[in-house]
């Protein structure tokens, strides 16, 4: 695995967790996780998208643990977490379940974001039983449930079979990436960046990809290559906000459109103009003030009705 480190220092350098612990997946695999802020706060869980790792989510785990439970953790074979033979939309389901179960209390909900992968991941786990007792509400990110390589824009073409092989051997190349140099940060920014992100936002979208193991990279390429989760978002039936930028080459907000008219309790569609891929990070303020939302709206008005209730 990569010792490629995030950056050190400013909003995007992750922050030391309060605890961490390993969850084990149904089939065994060990999922990195870790624990900001008070341990009795209102809880969300961060669940990051394809070559990423719980560094992904540094501003928003920064803002967020001043207040709340954040839970983060690394996808199998991303970040600290050891890649396993097992690369499924049910073992992203099976993971998320772990950790859920791992780190809530029986009973207690949390609002879930998910990010690219991580967003197939929440989708995924959409019927479970542990995904639906412990969600309150959930925040998809830059993307989609089906067709993603044949609607995304990478390659500069009109839609049709050529863009879709070429985009295939594209997203599941083989070859490293190599070190992080300014070749390779113009590339990341091209694919998965808007044109107006900064150059810390690149720095530490770079390192995050550049860090994650070339084979866990192609196995997982395959997977989101096959995609088909749109049963799955008729599913996922508890409060949902999407949030998608305008300048998305890799999930085009067509993806984020198809699943606000397709989930059963979409709370808004956002639409960031010029923003891209990475929109946690290059839009942390309000990815992290849509979660901030939501856990006001959806766990602490009801631990307020509750607790009236019961005076």
């Amino acid at each position: 695995m990569s010792r490629l480190l995030p950056v050190d220092s400013g909003p995007y350098a992750p922050p030391a967790p309060a605890r961490e612990l390993t969850a084990v997946s149904a089939d065994g695999a060990r999922l990195h996780v870790e624990i900001h802020g008070p341990g009795t706060a209102p809880a969300v869980v961060l669940a990051h998208g394809w070559t990423c790792s719980t560094a992904f989510w540094a501003a928003q785990i920064r803002d967020l643990a001043a207040d709340h439970r954040v839970i983060a953790y690394d996808q199998r074979g991303h970040g600290r977490s050891p890649a396993s033979p097992a690369c499924t939309t049910d073992a992203l389901a099976d993971d998320l379940e772990a950790v859920l179960e791992a780190t809530l209390a029986p009973g207690e909900q949390a609002v879930i974001a998910g990010h690219s992968m991580g967003g197939m991941t929440v989708m995924a786990a959409s019927g479970r039983t542990a995904f639906r007792e412990h969600t309150a509400a959930v925040l998809l990110c830059s993307t989609g449930s089906s067709q993603l390589v044949a609607a995304a824009t990478v390659v500069p073409l009109r839609p049709g079979r050529l863009r879709t092989w070429l985009t295939r051997r594209v997203l599941g190349s083989r070859a490293p990436l190599g070190p992080v140099t300014p070749l390779a940060r113009r590339i990341l920014k091209y694919a998965t960046m808007g044109p107006g992100s900064a150059p810390d936002m690149v720095e530490a979208c770079a390192r995050i990809v550049h860090a994650c193991p070339r084979k866990v990279r192609y196995a997982w390429s395959h997977v989101l290559d096959l995609l088909d989760l749109d049963h799955a978002v008729r599913a996922l039936d508890m409060p949902t906000a999407v949030v998608a930028g305008t300048a998305d080459r890799l999930t085009p907000p067509v993806h984020a459109r198809a699943l606000a008219a397709a989930l059963p309790h979409c709370t808004g569609l956002t639409e960031l103009p010029g923003i891209g891929h990475m929109t946690p990070v290059e839009a942390p303020e309000l990815v992290t003030g849509k979660i901030r939302e939501l856990v006001q709206t959806h766990i602490q008005a009801h631990i307020q009705v509750v607790s009236e209730e019961s005076a």
